[in-house]
């Protein structure tokens, strides 16, 4: 319920400001472009795809649109405050997901450069939703493969994993920092679903897959898959992966633990 309260929340705080936003809009139909380091608090302004207006109140709106495959996704706020020249400037509200660190960048990057805080959180913003978008078109092309699926808030660690061939394959991804698309740190591995039939007190003949007695799985790295993560979106790494897995795990296991 807490949950559901806050939600209402943000969507009426996104409601006013975007009333805001509109209103300033109307009202200052000047446009200017802002080059290198310039600043200006008073007409509203268009940079880096980005709007920034003079609300009432030394206020300042930025809003930020992002984008997935083209398309237009969310839209976010942010108002900045100044009381007076010689005052730093604050964050006084916006509609930015409380896990992405904008206090951190308010701290680091506003007092001494505005315009590197509105790209920074620009960015932040646009990586986060990139990466959402990946796990969302994810499910909706492969959800009845997928059997586990994991996410941190931000989506900047990734598990997932699926059957295949007789094999459970586990995926884990970590990105670098919060403004990465893609991953830095992958981890995919293939574990046998079914033991060797041979008699425990025989040694194996598998290459990999099952120990010496032929009790014990062992998972085997799956390089090409993780060569494919590092350099595609999600949907189409995944693709790759399943197209050539067959071929990969009979390199790996013995046939027989490969489905045929």
């Amino acid at each position: 319920m807490l949950f559901e309260s806050d939600r209402d929340s943000d969507k009426t705080i996104f409601d006013r400001l975007q009333r805001e936003f509109e209103a300033a809009r109307a009202s200052q139909t000047q446009e200017i472009c802002l080059d290198g380091e310039q600043w200006n608090d008073g007409l509203l302004a268009t940079i880096r795809e980005r709007v920034i207006c003079c609300l009432e109140g030394a206020r300042i709106g930025i809003q930020y649109e992002t984008f997935f495959a083209g398309e237009t996704c969310e839209l976010y706020l942010c108002v900045l405050e100044s009381k007076s020249f010689l005052e730093k400037m604050t964050v006084l509200e916006h509609t930015i997901p409380f896990f992405l660190p904008i206090r951190e960048a308010e701290n680091d990057l506003l007092l001494s450069n505005a315009m590197k805080f509105i790209d920074h959180v620009g960015n932040l913003l646009q990586a986060y939703v990139d990466r959402r978008e990946q796990v969302r078109l994810l499910q909706e092309l492969y959800g009845n493969q997928i059997v586990e699926l994991y996410h941190s808030l931000p989506y900047h660690m990734i598990e997932f994993a699926f059957d295949e061939f007789d094999c459970k394959v586990t995926v884990s991804l970590k990105y670098a920092n919060l403004v990465s698309v893609l991953p830095t740190r992958i981890r995919v591995l293939a574990w046998p679903m079914h033991q060797n039939k041979a008699s425990p007190s025989a040694p194996t003949t598998s290459k990999r897959g099952i120990d010496a007695l032929g009790t014990q799985p062992i998972p085997a790295r799956l390089t090409y898959a993780e060569d494919a993560l590092r350099s595609m979106s999600l949907p189409e790494a995944y693709a790759e992966i399943i197209m050539q897995l067959r071929q990969a795990l009979q390199k790996l296991f013995q046939p027989q633990n490969v489905s045929q």
